[in-house]
């Protein structure tokens, strides 16, 4: 896929969005019903891949703050993040950045757009600093978690190996 030909747009009220058809019930409902919502009340921040040529959204994601806070319960995996940090700078909570929703259009299924869509975040977050945050997570749908692995992302817990969505995170260190 050509991904020059897209245009990166962020949400607003005034946003028309383009036609966009996904696998999801959810991911779909979120963009046309609820993002504008999230974006006004400064819960979310969307945005929108576009083929202006095509008159079609490719994908869509929106981003919001979070934390990573160590949980006792879970030792082995704390110890795994800070093997990475330096003693002075360990804390027991970590700037997060979170990927709410991710959704390609699925006629663009399987071109690497998602990954495209990944690699721009870790870029914009390690490369241009838009933000001072250590992790990326997500709350990445069973069904995603696969596509979450193949970019680097890890499991925080397997407890929530039977749950709907189980949260991942991958160490923006990594990419630089």
């Amino acid at each position: 896929m050509d991904f020059s030909k897209l245009t990166q747009i962020q949400l607003s009220s005034k946003t028309d969005i383009k036609p966009f058809k996904c696998a999801e019930d959810d991911l779909y409902g979120f963009l046309f019903d609820n993002a504008k919502h999230f974006q006004d009340e400064l819960m979310a921040v969307t945005y929108l891949l576009e083929d202006r040529e095509m008159n079609v959204t490719v994908a869509y994601f929106s981003l919001l703050a979070d934390k990573i806070t160590f949980n006792p319960g879970e030792k082995a995996i704390w110890n795994r993040l800070n093997r990475n940090i330096p003693n002075p700078k360990r804390r027991r909570n970590y700037p997060a950045l979170k990927i709410g929703r991710l959704a390609v259009n699925e006629n663009y299924a399987n071109e690497g757009v998602g990954t495209f869509v990944i690699d721009s975040i870790k870029y914009a977050f390690t490369t241009v600093k838009r933000l001072g945050c250590r992790f990326l997570t997500v709350d990445a749908l069973k069904s995603a978690t696969h596509f979450y692995e193949k970019n680097g992302f890890q499991f925080f817990t397997g407890e929530d190996k039977d749950d709907e969505t189980r949260l991942m995170f991958f160490d923006l260190k990594n990419f630089v």
